[in-house]
């Protein structure tokens, strides 16, 4: 008897949690597109950001149908792939682009919130050290965006209502917009900004919890992305029109003009203002003339929770980039180096790129109007041509109204991205590059596989068909082994599988022993991958075969990206009442970053399994 383990990580991402991986990217736009909508629109900007928030609920609309009818993934790498590799590919590529991108943007805006000297310096070294963190593994993004989230909505609305008795001066002061069709439509262009979080959440599905009454075979989580959707898009719009009304009551502010292609904005003793334009109206609204000390404490309030939030959001685009460069690499369309892992189950190179590339940037550019002008081109690229390759496909089961909808937004987008090739020189070369090097290195990894084939036919022709077979069949002898079965997962060869093997046969259980392939991210090819084709997990089964001496051992393989959860998932469905576990060789400060992994099982196994620690 073999058992096959669950490769699909278990569905645990609830709505809370979905909406945070959302929030992190809409959530921190606040931060900097109120800034830069006033710098190129002044005391008319409000329309700008009006008709932000309308495309933001438009984008938002479109991935509520996305995630509903792309339950196992809906980024645009995955959703397009099935229609056009190529798309895919320009797509990838682009949403990498963006993902870069907002990791520097990001942590340079959090910077300039915090007004440290040299913001960019500081950037680049919170990058590098975010980066180093996650050599130990991916850091948590869903719970830690959580963690930001809370905090930073509530000082959101706090920062509200401090303004809702301004809005009547906000209203007096705003302007309408001046200047013609074509240059208001490059101002509103210049401010599409912080949409790529939709791309995140569309990707997340596959872990999502599943609708009540539908099951793996047939998926559908719109009961978690909807409300996870809808709830955010409601915060941002509301409160980012809200924020960006009130703002038109902040007197005498200026734009600097110094640069005519990257316009800054100045405050009566605050120059520069439009980098960290939330913490002045914290200053200005809650503090005021008359209470400069609470204005100054509450403008630091708003700094550091935003400046984690934007923190929060670079580890986000720093475990997204690793794991689309990891799944590309997966699908031939990088070289396979973007596949090896260190010891941790992180791709080395992957994680090199995904940090070196971000702190040139910030260093390079190292203003927010520069950085805002690469961004939106990677992420209305990304999302145009997800909601074009999905409006158009008739496949898939979209309503007359979803895909109307869809696909006027999709015309939207394409202009945008069409105006952002014209008018942002920079984003153009940028955009550029980044595709042409990534064709270059899809080009070597198709170089390289015609190779790898090439040599694995003649390497087969030189073996004897006879030599060619599979490994030996268990053989055991059920009739000492009529306990509850008992679990043991195991890394390797070693002292734990001596000790399950030996605990199996003196109390009569039957073991199921558990290896587990980690991975950043599954493929399809790796959900369908067998032990026997996994050459430590088959030294390890015949190593135990030879061990247990005809006591019952079933080998049990899984190939996942959450291994605590595999663990815990595939005990209980084998009903093991022991999980064996060999003590974490890692200590002190490695330990430490990567987590423990008795303790992250500990905390979800279900209470009549026992747990077994062999140190």
């Amino acid at each position: 008897m073999i058992v096959a383990g669950n490769t699909r990580r278990p569905r645990n991402v609830d709505v809370p949690r979905a909406a945070a991986i959302l929030y992190g990217d809409w959530g921190t736009s606040k931060a900097y597109v109120i800034g830069l909508a006033f710098a190129v629109g002044g005391y008319a900007s409000f329309w700008l950001i009006a008709a932000m928030c309308v495309l933001t609920a438009l984008v938002g609309i479109n991935y509520m149908a996305i995630c509903k009818h792309y339950p196992d993934g809906g980024g645009v790498y995955a959703s397009v792939r099935h229609r056009s590799v190529i798309i895919s590919i320009v797509g990838a590529f682009l949403l990498i682009a963006d993902y870069i991108v907002t990791a520097a943007l990001s942590a340079l805006s959090a910077f300039d919130y915090l007004k440290v000297p040299h913001p960019a310096l500081f950037a680049a070294v919170a990058i590098g050290v975010i980066g180093f963190l996650n050599v130990f593994g991916p850091r948590s993004t869903g719970g830690l965006a959580f963690f930001v989230s809370v905090p930073t909505a509530i000082v959101v609305l706090l920062l509200g209502i401090f303004c809702i008795p301004h809005l009547g001066v906000a209203v007096h002061h705003v302007q309408p917009l001046a200047g013609g069709f074509f240059k208001n439509w490059k101002g509103f262009v210049g401010v599409v900004l912080a949409l790529s979080g939709v791309e995140a959440i569309a990707n997340s599905t596959g872990v999502m919890k599943l609708n009540p009454g539908t099951s793996d075979a047939n998926p559908n989580v719109s009961k978690t992305s909807t409300p996870a959707i809808l709830w955010v898009m409601f915060e941002v719009c509301i409160f980012t029109a809200l924020l960006g009304l009130a703002m038109h009551a902040l007197p005498d502010m200026t734009i600097n003009s110094t640069d005519p292609l990257n316009p800054d904005v100045d405050a009566p003793g605050n120059p520069g203002v439009r980098d960290y334009m939330l913490r002045y109206m914290a200053q200005f609204f809650i503090g005021g003339a008359n209470h400069p000390v609470i204005g100054h404490w509450a403008g630091l309030i708003v700094s550091w929770v935003f400046g984690l939030l934007l923190l929060s959001a670079v580890n986000t685009a720093i475990v997204d980039l690793i794991a689309i460069s990891f799944l590309m690499s997966r699908d031939g369309e990088l070289p396979p180096r973007f596949q090896k892992l260190n010891k941790f189950g992180v791709p080395n190179l992957g994680l090199i790129v995904a940090t070196v590339i971000p702190m040139i940037l910030v260093m390079s550019v190292s203003d927010m109007g520069g950085l805002a002008d690469l961004y939106a081109v990677g992420v209305v690229g990304a999302i145009a041509t997800n909601l074009g390759a999905c409006s158009t496909d008739k496949k898939l089961n979209l309503v007359t109204w979803e895909r109307a909808i869809m696909f006027v937004t999709f015309l939207i987008m394409l202009g945008i991205e069409i105006s952002l090739f014209a008018y942002k020189p920079s984003a153009r070369i940028f955009a550029m590059s980044v595709l042409l090097i990534g064709l270059i290195l899809r080009g070597l990894a198709a170089e390289y596989a015609s190779r790898a084939k090439a040599a694995k036919e003649t390497a087969a022709a030189k073996v004897p068909a006879e030599a060619v077979h599979a490994p030996a069949a268990f053989n055991f002898d059920m009739t000492n082994a009529d306990g509850p079965p008992m679990m043991c997962a195991v890394r390797g060869l070693g002292k734990t599988l001596d000790f399950a093997i030996d605990e199996a046969r003196q109390t009569h259980r039957p073991l199921y022993l558990l290896f587990i392939r980690p991975l950043p991210v599954l493929t399809e090819q790796d959900c369908k991958k067998k032990w026997q084709e996994d050459d430590e997990a088959r030294t390890v089964f015949m190593a135990a075969q030879s061990k247990a001496m005809g006591h019952p051992v079933f080998p049990c393989y899984a190939v996942s990206d959450s291994v605590a959860d595999t663990i815990v998932d595939i005990t209980a469905t084998m009903g093991a009442s022991y999980l064996i576990l060999g003590a974490p060789e890692r200590q002190g400060l490695a330990n430490l970053l990567r987590g423990n992994i008795i303790r992250s099982i500990t905390d979800i196994l279900p209470d009549d399994i026992h747990l077994l620690v062999y140190a």
